[in-house]
């Protein structure tokens, strides 16, 4: 059995009026798209969370964000 892949990255830009936004991966320079609707609790620019990813129409999306604990 192969462990499950934690991705962490850093939100990198959060549009609060429309609800979206991108996560920045830690370890490289792949950047996601997400929606505030797969955050919780509430994140903002610069908070470090870890997530999943899920194939969308314009390439991969982060899901399933949760912000690390500081």
């Amino acid at each position: 059995d192969q462990e499950p892949v934690i991705n962490r990255g850093r939100i990198d830009f959060f549009n609060d009026a429309r609800g979206f936004g991108f996560i920045k991966d830690i370890n490289g320079n792949e950047k996601y798209f997400f929606h505030i609707n797969n955050a919780y609790p509430e994140v903002r620019e610069g908070d470090v969370v870890t997530f999943d990813l899920e194939r969308g129409l314009k390439g991969m999306n982060a899901t399933n964000i949760v912000l690390e604990k500081k």
